[in-house]
């Protein structure tokens, strides 16, 4: 079956075209991603499997562009892999939230977009997006099943005490207003993957997955299910992150509207928009950028790089201590992935755990490395996700059902 899966972010879009047999019978066929999405100058990547990467630099001013620039891509008559777009069989989404709505992925169908709308407020930045890569491939490829999985499914099995808020009640009962967590798809991949490729039992392990890109989350994983997570109600809460500002005290946001005379709308744009390590260096979102500024010795990049680490050690440290130790420490996402500097700054501040990381090993880019040294009380490991392998499964499992 070929399956294409897109993988929007608040400013990317990941893709990639896979021949999926069964869940471990499969084929990559091409990959790219489109980056810097609504950044004065974007970066599109066409890569087909054995071919020769393609990558050019444009502006993409949102992610309706981008799609156009990823099937136009697929199909181009010199480097494209599908004399069609017809070839492809099924389509495949991420979808930051889905609320209580969905516990696993779903076809998708009138009502199952209605209810990813719904969620839109709960995930600005995100499931519009998703809503408009659907929308584009219903408009292309209208006979084409379509399938949803979802970042929200695999934190529902956080206990409530750790997903309630201690707001009234009613506001649960009748907003639903509780934390929900996101890139579930990504901390449900690494951790089993990780567990496997360090000798650890997932049923019997304390594991913390730290999702580090242009978002960032932190989960607490007890064999094999998730008991808590950094991000909330929606992708906001949490660590700083490209452009959100994470964890703030409440009282904040009515201060500056009222300084500001800003509407709930304009407050909701700059607390998603321009924070974070743009609203603090005033410059970028794009983290290559801002190490960049920061061994020039521009102070407020460095003010952004030091505090990542911060909030990440914070979170870290705050799961350790909630799960009553830990067997496993996984680094993985964009930033987490290709970022030695990270992973050693964050790992020297759990010396007193008896984590110790080989600094040849801690070198690895976007490798599966296992990152500790044989003595280190605790196993650390660079683990590269694949949220699209999730979704290309689901996806193929639920599309099978249909013939």
């Amino acid at each position: 079956m070929i399956i294409l899966v897109i993988n929007c972010g608040s400013s990317s879009i990941k893709y990639q075209l896979l021949d999926m047999k069964s869940d471990d019978n499969y084929r990559l066929i091409a990959k790219g991603i489109v980056e810097k999405i609504g950044l004065p100058t974007g970066c599109f990547q066409y890569a087909p499997a054995g071919g020769e990467k393609l990558v050019r630099e444009l502006h993409v001013p949102d992610h309706k562009v981008g799609m156009g620039l990823v099937l136009d891509a697929l199909t181009d008559k010199e480097h494209g892999v599908l004399s069609s777009i017809e070839d492809i069989q099924a389509v495949g989404h991420r979808i930051v939230h889905g609320g209580e709505f969905f516990s696993c992925s779903a076809l998708v169908d009138e009502d199952v977009l209605k209810k990813i709308e719904i969620c839109c407020d709960f995930a600005p930045l995100h499931n519009p997006a998703h809503l408009l890569g659907i929308r584009a491939v219903q408009h292309v490829l209208p006979k084409v099943p379509q399938v949803v999985t979802f970042d929200t499914a695999y934190h529902q099995t956080m206990p409530e005490h750790a997903y309630m808020y201690a707001l009234p009640y009613k506001y649960y009962e009748k907003y639903r207003v509780r934390r929900y967590g996101a890139h579930g798809t990504s901390h449900q991949f690494v951790s089993r993957k990780g567990a496997e490729f360090c000798g650890v039992d997932l049923n019997n392990s304390k594991i913390i997955t730290c999702h580090i890109g242009n978002g960032s989350s932190v989960s607490a994983i007890v064999n094999g299910k998730v008991v808590d997570t950094s991000m909330g109600f929606t992708p906001l809460e949490g660590m700083i992150m490209g452009t959100r500002v994470g964890n703030v005290d409440a009282n904040v946001i009515p201060y500056i509207m009222k300084k500001e005379n800003l509407t709930p709308d304009q407050m909701t744009e700059i607390i998603n928009k321009k924070s974070g390590f743009l609203g603090l260096s005033e410059k970028t979102s794009d983290m290559r950028e801002m190490v960049e500024l920061s061994k020039k010795g521009d102070a407020r990049a460095k003010l952004v790089v030091d505090k990542l680490v911060l909030d990440l050690v914070k979170n870290v440290g705050m799961y350790i201590a909630e799960m009553n130790g830990v067997d496993l420490i996984i680094f993985t996402g964009g930033i987490g992935e290709h970022n030695d500097w990270l992973r050693e700054r964050v790992c020297a501040q759990l010396g007193f755990l008896g984590v110790k990381i080989d600094l040849q090993a801690n070198t690895a880019w976007g490798v599966d490395t296992i990152l500790s040294t044989p003595e280190s009380k605790v196993k650390v490991a660079l683990i590269t996700t694949d949220e699209e392998l999730v979704i290309a499964r689901d996806t193929m499992h639920i599309v099978e059902k249909l013939n």
